[in-house]
């Protein structure tokens, strides 16, 4: 009866759930259930970019407020549509760019496990790396369409402030921009986003695989022994490793994004088309090095949230995609 009851309370979970790859998966499954659950979960952040954008582009009073306080403003100006300015656009406009990333990423980790097998190494770095190399490129493939959408999102974000060229909704802003730049003002700070995320995206998919295999092997975990992780064990672990790695990445990858975020929305600086160089002296002379990290606040608590969440959610995506055998 006791060996009843146990193989009756034992998780149906192997170690192997938290690593699924590409062969396992229905792809179908995959996609249409990962399009629901992202929107879900971006719907859920999505005020917290709009803070953190507005504090790196104004050059008001709502780049020095603290990012409680500029939510508190947006808030009582604009009502909850202001906090979710840019969301239609970037919840239905993300769904093919996410589709090419997700099948780049597992794909190219596929791949890396596979070359780097027999490799003396250790495994938690041989996971890193293969996570790490696949995070980069999924980001490099993925920017071509990724970036377009982002200043179209961005600029619906910024409505209002100074600086910013006003538009009557995202088709508007397009073709403003188009009119004005040619289609290369879409791509606005597409060098930068590909040189800065890059290698963020590596940091992260690398740090994420290698926190989680190695908290997974010192709580006593192995591919070769039958101790299965219940689901909150899962959860927890996988959620830890994700927030770990949003945070580390947003101390190394804020400074950019504040120089890039200003470069996709701002029109007005009278000195002919804004660039990098421009764009990071304008930020030198309003606020020193510390403008830098204007909405750092914000984008810290976006990028660990969005670190846990997203980990956890993609995982959970994973597991209910699993071919039926």
């Amino acid at each position: 009866m006791a060996v009843e009851a146990e193989a009756v309370t034992t998780p149906d979970l192997a170690l192997a759930d938290t690593d699924i790859n590409w062969d396992r998966l229905d792809k179908w499954s995959f996609h249409m259930i990962g399009a629901v659950l992202f929107t879900v979960q971006q719907g859920l952040l999505h005020p917290t970019a709009v803070v953190k954008t507005r504090m790196q582009v104004a050059d008001s009073g709502l780049s020095h407020m603290p990012g409680f306080r500029v939510f508190s403003h947006i808030l009582k100006s604009d009502g909850i549509p202001g906090l979710y300015r840019g969301f239609g656009t970037s919840a239905i406009g993300s769904f093919p760019g996410r589709v090419l990333h997700l099948t780049s990423l597992e794909i190219s980790k596929d791949l890396m496990m596979k070359y780097t097998e027999g490799l003396d190494m250790p495994e938690a770095t041989r996971v890193g790396i293969a996570n790490g190399v696949a995070g980069m490129m999924a980001n490099l493939v993925s920017c071509a369409y990724f970036v377009p959408l982002d200043v179209i999102c961005q600029r619906l974000m910024v409505q209002g402030l100074p600086g910013s060229t006003y538009c009557n909704g995202p088709l508007d802003i397009t073709r403003k921009v188009i009119k004005a730049e040619g289609f290369r003002g879409l791509y606005r700070g597409f060098g930068l986003t590909v040189l800065t995320q890059s290698p963020a995206s590596a940091l992260w998919w690398g740090a994420y695989g290698a926190a989680q295999h190695i908290i997974w092997r010192s709580l006593g975990y192995r591919d070769d022994t039958d101790k299965k992780p219940s689901h909150m064990e899962m959860v927890t672990v996988q959620a830890t490793a994700g927030m770990l790695a949003g945070a580390c990445s947003s101390v190394i990858t804020s400074p950019i994004d504040t120089v890039k975020t200003r470069l996709q929305v701002i029109d007005d600086y009278g000195i002919g088309r804004p660039s990098v160089l421009k764009t990071t002296k304008a930020l030198l002379e309003e606020d020193g090095w510390r403008g830098f990290y204007r909405g750092f606040g914000p984008r810290f608590l976006n990028m660990s949230l969005y670190g846990t969440t997203m980990i956890v959610t993609y995982e959970l995506i994973k597991r209910l995609s699993v071919k039926k055998e």
